[in-house]
């Protein structure tokens, strides 16, 4: 054993590295009875909160109406002490005890160990009613004895209190349970779609970590997680897209610079062996035409790429479009120099003005500008007019066309058709895919007919004053 590791045969494909994922698995029993016990707890919280507060709320109320309510027994029980001698009094009382349910008392008014403004109400001849177990007081007039009625309360009165749980206990307790058990049914319901949802994003999170680009999040089964399962699907298809196209281009330009590589090469090799001053000129000629080749490439690889990775912003500019676009025509015009390269703005109107970004567009232009003046015979016509808020520009050449089976393709990056439109004519497929992506940037589209002329028509169409999103 040498301690290296095992290289694969020649030609196998070398195993892909998965990555390991230590995310875990959601529990639904933890979500529903961590969300029980949340929204339960606050919820018997807030009622016995509320019940405090109402309870405080009418504690005067409650006790007027207990005044005004006791007044005439309280009464009636300090005319029968009145009508026996006051030595009698504890005696008598104690005979009325037997025959109420709450209890009966006298005591000293200087005995009484009560707050200030219950005794106020005392001296004043009023019923004070004491909070801790609703206990009366009333003073016995010009006696100097205070009559005590009760507890009322059957919590502080142990001759109201039944065997066992009171009755207001058990009634709460119940009352309680069958809340408890309603909600829970309720939450289960509403939890157990969110646990599928998010197990569900959980896997489909999980798979594309492992390097399944392919993994798309099943529907969302609540509304909550429906936009955040939107947002994860074009996540991925964004990703993917753009991992599709890295390696689209990766694949396309190393293949695109073999030719002109393999020709600086051997023009290097042949100018060490030229003679001729005509014969090294044609050489170097030959290696600035290959550099220049290159420079394009790159150029052009790196802008589809930039339009590829994310959406540039808009940066429109209201422009006069029919000066703008013959501008643009006259700049090319010196690449045809033996051709008819005609502008026909007849159709538009007087004076229109068109918002576009100032960068992008005359690439658009300048691209279905260039493939007509390598593709065309003789003629070249660039019109344009208005459809609705629409504008729409037609370049036309009579070149051989382009089949209608290739028309959608060749927008794809580095297509080129067979026969004329080929490698021969120079080029590398990406001017027509950056142009559709121009359009698509201006909220338009990209599209190629039959021309009048006799070959093809590229049609370009963009509101004249495109959304700056």
């Amino acid at each position: 054993m040498t301690g290296t590791e095992p290289q694969p045969a020649e030609g196998a494909e070398p195993p892909k590295r998965r990555l390991r994922w230590r995310g875990r698995r959601y529990s639904l029993s933890k979500i529903f009875f961590n969300f029980y016990l949340l929204v339960m707890g606050t919820f018997v919280a807030i009622a016995f909160f509320a019940d405090a507060l109402i309870s405080t709320a009418l504690k005067g109320i409650t006790d007027d109406y207990a005044r005004r309510f006791m007044r005439g027994t309280i009464l009636m029980i300090e005319e029968d002490l009145f009508r026996h001698p006051k030595y009698s009094w504890d005696k008598r009382i104690r005979l009325l005890d037997e025959k109420f349910a709450y209890r009966l008392a006298i005591e000293e008014r200087s005995n009484l160990n009560l707050p200030p403004p219950l005794l106020e109400q005392i001296d004043a001849g009023n019923i004070a009613i004491h909070r801790d177990g609703e206990v009366m007081y009333y003073a016995l007039r010009k006696s100097g004895q205070v009559l005590v009625v009760g507890p009322l309360s059957p919590s502080h009165n142990p001759e109201l209190q039944a065997s066992g749980i009171p009755l207001e206990i058990r009634t709460r307790l119940l009352t309680w349970s069958v809340i408890g058990l309603l909600f829970a049914v309720a939450l289960w319901f509403w939890v157990r779609p969110i646990w599928r949802d998010l197990e569900a994003l959980r896997q489909t999170a999980r798979a594309l970590g492992e390097g399944d680009l392919a993994a798309r999040s099943p529907g969302a089964q609540s509304k909550l997680f429906a936009p955040l399962t939107d947002t994860l699907d074009g996540m991925a298809e964004q990703i993917q897209r753009l991992i599709a196209t890295q390696k689209e281009l990766s694949s396309a330009i190393s293949h695109e610079l073999r030719t002109p590589i393999a020709r600086l090469r051997f023009a290097s090799e042949m100018m060490s062996e030229a003679n001729s001053p005509e014969e090294r000129q044609r050489l170097n000629t030959m290696m600035e035409n290959d550099l220049e080749e290159l420079d394009k490439l790159i150029d052009s690889s790196l802008t589809y790429a930039r339009f590829e990775r994310e959406t540039p912003l808009l940066n429109l500019t209201r422009v006069d479009f029919a000066e703008w676009l013959e501008d643009q025509v006259d700049s090319l015009r010196i690449l045809g120099r033996d051709m008819d390269l005609q502008l026909d703005l007849s159709q538009l109107p007087d004076n229109l003005s068109v918002s576009l970004d100032k960068k992008h567009m005359p690439q658009a232009i300048s691209n279905l500008l260039r493939n007509a003046l390598k593709y065309g015979k003789q003629q070249i016509r660039v019109s344009s007019h208005c459809e609705g808020d629409l504008i729409v520009v037609h370049v036309d050449d009579d070149g051989i066309g382009i089949p209608t089976a290739e028309r959608e393709r060749i927008f794809s990056a580095f297509t080129r058709l067979d026969r004329s439109r080929d490698r021969a004519t120079g080029g590398y497929g990406l001017g027509l895919a950056i142009t559709r992506r121009v359009m698509e940037l201006h909220g338009g589209t990209a599209s190629v007919t039959d021309s009048p002329l006799g070959g093809a028509r590229f049609t370009l169409a963009w509101p004249q004053h495109p959304a700056a999103d």
